[in-house]
């Protein structure tokens, strides 16, 4: 295994750290490490399938829901191996960083440890029920079985929208019977002066969207940054 396309930031990132010069190819979303020199593929939601096919890849590491599959079909077709993830909760995440490392020929690293370790803990605070905003202009939240739902669970926060039949509802604010909003910076840009006054009278966290959402080495800080944003 010497060469990898990731179509995933989190698991660009995660290639990356594990095995400097192994990823040659990200898409434009792929943003750390923040020195990270490669081959551009477009977006998550457009790549460019001649270019990713040009690079000769051993593997390109997808993602069900960040990817569409019309385009992972079409890797396929033209002879690529993908590997696609598709975690839903922490323990997953690590499970499958862990599978998808091997996929590339890489044993396990030692940040995935530290994320091990960071999260073997089970909460057992207070717990708060939030709403979780990702998108505005359409309104749109966290609903079921989502990768953040869980993180925030194992931080004492449930998602009042958690029961939801879509995993990423659209709603109207302000939102009845909760007591906190949490606010990511991603993949909708929400700060203390956009997003808040939407929720008048309402506690609200900005935490980073980054910690919340991606699963790989940020994974191994993630509890901390997010319980102090939380806080």
């Amino acid at each position: 295994m010497s060469r990898v396309v990731s179509l995933v930031p989190s698991l660009s990132e995660s290639v990356a750290v594990t095995a400097p010069g192994l990823l040659v190819g990200a898409t434009d979303w792929c943003s750390e490490p923040a020195d990270l020199d490669v081959a551009r593929v477009r977006g998550t939601k457009n790549p460019d399938v001649e270019a990713v096919v040009a690079l000769r890849p051993d593997v390109v590491l997808a993602n069900a829901e960040e990817n569409r599959e019309v385009d992972l079909q079409a890797l396929r077709d033209a002879g690529l191996a993908v590997w696609v993830t598709s975690p839903q909760t922490v323990p997953e995440a690590l499970l499958s960083l862990e599978r998808a490392l091997a996929a590339c020929g890489l044993d396990r690293p030692e940040w995935l440890d530290r994320a091990d370790a960071a999260w073997a803990e089970p909460w057992t605070g207070p717990r708060r029920t939030a709403v979780v905003p990702v998108w505005r202009r359409p309104w749109m939240a966290l609903g079921r079985d989502t990768f953040a739902g869980d993180v925030l669970s194992r931080l004492g926060v449930d998602h009042v929208l958690s029961a939801h039949e879509e995993r990423y509802p659209r709603f109207t604010p302000p939102v009845d019977g909760i007591d906190l909003v949490v606010l990511p910076d991603e993949p909708y840009l929400f700060t203390p002066d956009d997003g808040p006054e939407a929720f008048p009278g309402v506690p609200f966290a900005c935490v980073s969207g980054r910690h919340l959402t991606w699963y790989g080495p940020s994974l191994a800080e993630a509890r901390s940054v997010l319980l102090e944003q939380l806080s």
